[in-house]
């Protein structure tokens, strides 16, 4: 009787067992097909932050410049709660999100949401769906993105790898952009007012910090510290409003994997070109002993603009190597020699030629190029950035007194007096048709 009573439990207990690890595993197929839900609260408010031997007030999300890391798992939901406490309506973009029936959380002020106004909060509510890489978040409203912006770390579902050799660890993103002394606000209102092109920047950062070449900046340089002999993944993120950057780490090189959210075949440069908006990940490859020396990491515009100006400036940080012999936690020593990395010319279009032809679908069973092979109608669309005579009674600072206008198929937008969204909510669609034509 004993011994049945035992064999009864055991298999009671057995099953009991079977049955956790069962529905644990169940638990766990259901969270890597569906994803989790990820919090997250941003706050819009002012901060002061001391640049190129000036300081003034900026909006920043949490007080942070650049704002918080937003990072997910592809398929996970992703709810951001946005509160404004500042003077200025508000609105975030989450770029490069393929808005999967959420495009009212895409965040275009007036275009596909109402602005965050003073002391509200709007909840943008969206699921990754199928990308996996670096994005980027940024204000989209005026020019509000010169410090409003933060990275997007999008991580493969749980188990999942990724398609090339697994790094010894991830860096911190690195994030491109530009700062201006004065207020962006006034800069691209009076831009707005005269028909000239906007003021340049002075500066461009890494990570909201100019580096050792601009005045006043030495204490303001971004640094990456590393280790001999090890692979890392470093995100690159061009935050800029209007330039595109070279980027190079001096003697090292820079194995391309994935852009904007999607994997590429890896090739492998010294120096590469990344657009504003864009994203690319790569593998940084370290020296296989330590090297007793410093490298920098450079940024500056490439452009072809005519006329016009750009920023024509580098921004430098420093990539580290720790010392093994070292007991101190601190490994960047003044008196070790620092090499500085060769960029192409600011208007070398071979160089960017050469780069972007090298980009190609990973194409792998797992991850397809996806192509359509039938096309239904084909459209031609040209862009491009011209002039418009200039009103009367007002003085112009385009070339010859004109207005610099931009234009698709030589039409140029004139906004209209109802913003798009109201338009559409009164379902007064003939008021979104305001458009100026014109020719060169």
């Amino acid at each position: 009787m004993a011994r049945a009573l035992d064999a009864t439990m055991a298999m009671a207990i057995s099953s009991g067992l079977h049955c956790s690890l069962l529905m644990a595993t169940l638990t766990l197929l259901v969270v890597q097909a569906q994803g989790i839900t990820r919090h997250y609260d941003f706050n819009i408010q002012m901060a002061n932050v001391t640049r190129l031997c000036g300081t003034k007030s900026i909006v920043t999300v949490n007080g942070q410049f650049p704002g918080p890391e937003l990072t997910a798992r592809e398929g996970d939901r992703v709810h951001v709660r946005v509160t404004n406490h500042v003077a200025h309506n508000m609105s975030i973009h989450w770029h490069g999100i393929r808005q999967m029936r959420t495009g009212w959380a895409d965040g275009p002020a007036y275009v596909t949401q109402c602005p965050i106004q003073k002391g509200q909060t709007y909840v943008y509510k969206f699921t990754i769906t199928a990308q996996r890489g670096t994005l980027w978040w940024h204000a989209h409203i005026s020019w509000f993105r010169s410090t409003v912006y933060g990275a997007i770390v999008i991580l493969p579902k749980l188990g999942v790898p990724y398609p090339f050799p697994a790094p010894h660890k991830e860096l911190t993103p690195v994030i491109f952009g530009e700062w201006w002394l004065s207020d962006t606000e006034a800069i691209v209102n009076t831009a707005l007012k005269v028909g000239g092109a906007p003021n340049i920047s002075d500066a461009f950062t890494i990570n909201g910090l100019p580096g050792p070449l601009y005045n006043c900046s030495a204490k303001d340089t971004f640094k990456l510290k590393v280790e001999p002999g090890k692979t890392y993944l470093l995100r690159l993120i061009n935050a800029a409003l209007n330039d595109e950057l070279f980027f190079s780490v001096a003697n090292h090189t820079l194995t391309v994997v994935e852009v904007d959210a999607v994997y590429v075949k890896p090739f492998t440069v010294r120096t590469l070109v990344i657009s504003p908006g864009q994203t690319t990940n790569v593998l940084l490859a370290t020296k296989p002993a330590y090297p007793g020396a410093n490298f920098y990491m450079f940024a500056r515009p490439y452009s072809t603009i005519r006329p016009g100006t750009f920023d024509n400036s580098t921004v430098a940080g420093i990539l580290e190597y720790r010392n093994p012999g070292s007991l101190s936690s601190s490994s960047f020593d003044k008196a070790l020699p620092i090499f500085k990395p060769m960029l192409p010319y600011f208007n070398d279009t071979n160089f960017v030629t050469n780069f972007t032809t090298k980009l190609r679908s990973l194409a792998t069973k797992q991850y397809p190029a996806a192509v359509p092979q039938a096309v239904d109608r084909r459209f031609f669309f040209t862009i491009g950035l011209g002039t418009l005579p200039c009103p009367k009674n007002m003085t112009c600072q385009g070339p010859n007194g004109t207005q610099f206008a931009a234009a698709v198929n030589n039409v140029s937008l004139v906004l209209p007096t109802t913003a798009l969204l109201q338009s559409h909510f009164t379902a007064s669609s003939s008021r979104c048709r305001s458009t100026r034509r014109w020719s060169w």
